[in-house]
């Protein structure tokens, strides 16, 4: 292929990114130039093609570009903000990672790619606002709006929940880390909630933050706050550390925090002292940090997803929720509660839900939990006319699922892979009890007694089988 040929195709590749692209060569003069860069920047590809970078971008200078730091360094840069006006006039707010380009050993230029992130900024500031102006009063123990919640508020019948809950409200009565584990929809959230508002600290801020929700530079911005100077556009900015002085600090989806700000997270639980980016002050904050995680804490450390040092110091206090699967004596009691909030909510009269809905309820997994049940309840009340839900109420996605949960254990069972028990003069949840102490016993046979191993085998958390064992009149372990 001729090398023309070559050039307009690479050209062409790098046209069609959804992504800033700007090249300059070793003089800092443009030589490519990106229609979603130009959009960006609010300019023209003409208007910047063969120009020095500092005549179309006036408010930059070697020490605030990225592109020239990398021409003058050698070194590449990641996703750092950049915030700078062009010659018209436009401020600019974007996130870049920024590479050095070379031809054999010999520095010829740096590529840098860009992405917007002047809205996603301006909604993080008005975040750290609105916490702000949220955290200054005094808020009585319970809002009107029922939006803070307390343990008084979960529902249950399960007793290993009910265990749960005790912990809690020992947990509330001191200012240690916590560690959540639970899946998706299990009520992570309102557990926090009500540690909070069991806590000494109710009448102070209760501050969460999905820390999968943001950039990295921007989230480490929100949580630690800025100071005027520290990149370019910057302004002196409290952080959601700083908020919650006094109270707590919610931070969900932890493994989805970069592994570098994760260590500044561990600094800030090991001395309480936060620095600001870009500050060369510290100040001393008192807040209680909660964390969540959808996934076992320990699989995330071997997968490299949590720094070991941050789990050992969050983990001082740890809880395991259980998924609704393994507390199906809630389901009737949740549906009751979902029912009467969505009948005041849509001015409706619901009753109940028919017994088909109710065994269908009932031998359903749930993989979504609690969430995915009151998601289903709301969607049948958008459907049924009448004051009881039927089958067809129900959303079509948990049908198709159930449907194909029945195949799968007909075809287990016709292959001879079902338990074998016969039901005969017995109650559904005595044969229940039954099977599911003899995949208890099986699992602590294959694992030697291992009561982790045991969980690992059945599914379930570690927690709820030692729990289930400490209920048998003859304990399976020491």
């Amino acid at each position: 292929m001729p090398l023309s040929d070559t050039v307009e195709m690479l050209q062409a590749i790098l046209g069609a990114i959804d992504e800033g692209i700007h090249v300059v060569d070793a003089d800092g003069i443009t030589i490519f130039y990106n229609h979603v860069a130009a959009r960006l920047d609010g300019l023209t590809p003409d208007e910047v093609l063969g120009k020095p970078l500092l005549e179309v971008f006036p408010s930059l200078d070697r020490h605030s570009s990225t592109l020239l730091r990398v021409i003058e360094s050698g070194e590449s840069i990641y996703n750092e903000p950049q915030a700078f006006t062009n010659w018209k006039g436009l401020r600019v707010e974007t996130i870049n990672t920024t590479l050095p380009v070379r031809v054999g050993k010999r520095l010829v230029g740096a590529v840098e790619v860009s992405k917007d992130i002047g809205k996603l900024k301006e909604l993080s500031e008005r975040l750290v606002d609105l916490q702000a102006q949220i955290s200054k009063p005094k808020r009585t123990k319970r809002q009107a709006d029922g939006v803070y919640f307390q343990f008084e508020d979960i529902l249950t019948q399960n007793e290993a929940m009910k265990h749960l809950i005790e912990r809690g409200r020992r947990a509330g009565r001191t200012s240690s880390p916590v560690l959540i584990y639970g899946e998706t929809g299990t009520g992570k959230e309102l557990f926090v909630q009500s540690i909070h508002q069991s806590s000494a600290r109710s009448m102070k801020p209760f501050i969460a933050q999905n820390c999968a929700a943001l950039p990295a530079s921007l989230l480490e911005s929100l949580l630690f706050g800025t100071t005027k100077g520290s990149f370019t556009g910057a302004d002196d900015r409290p952080g959601l550390f700083e908020l919650a002085d006094g109270g707590t600090l919610f931070l969900d989806e932890l493994n989805s925090m970069p592994l570098d700000l994760q260590a500044k997270l561990l600094r800030v639980l090991q001395d309480g002292q936060i620095r600001r980016i870009g500050g060369s002050q510290t100040s001393k904050v008192d807040v209680r940090v909660i964390a969540a995680v959808n996934e076992a804490p320990q699989a995330l450390v071997q997968r490299g997803q949590m720094r070991s040092d941050l789990y050992y110091r969050i983990n001082v206090v740890s809880f395991e929720l259980p998924p609704l699967r393994e507390r199906r004596e809630d389901i009737e009691l949740l549906v009751r509660h979902f029912i009467e909030l969505f009948n005041r909510k849509f001015g409706m009269s619901v009753q109940s839900i028919s017994m088909e809905v109710k065994q269908l309820f009932e031998s359903y997994d749930w993989p979504g939990n609690v969430r995915e049940l009151e998601h289903s309840v709301e969607a049948a009340m958008n459907m049924v006319e009448a004051e009881i839900i039927e089958r067809e109420h129900l959303p079509p996605h948990l049908l198709d699922r159930q449907n194909g949960s029945e195949s799968s254990r007909t075809t287990a069972h016709v292959e001879g892979k079902a338990a074998s028990w016969s039901a005969e003069g017995r109650t559904l949840p005595e044969v229940v009890r039954e099977l599911e102490e003899q995949m208890i016993d099986q699992a602590m046979k294959q694992s030697g007694g291992n009561v982790l191993r045991a969980a690992k085998l059945l599914g379930i958390p570690r927690q709820t089988l030692q729990y289930k064992l400490s209920q048998r009149s003859t304990p399976e372990i020491n």
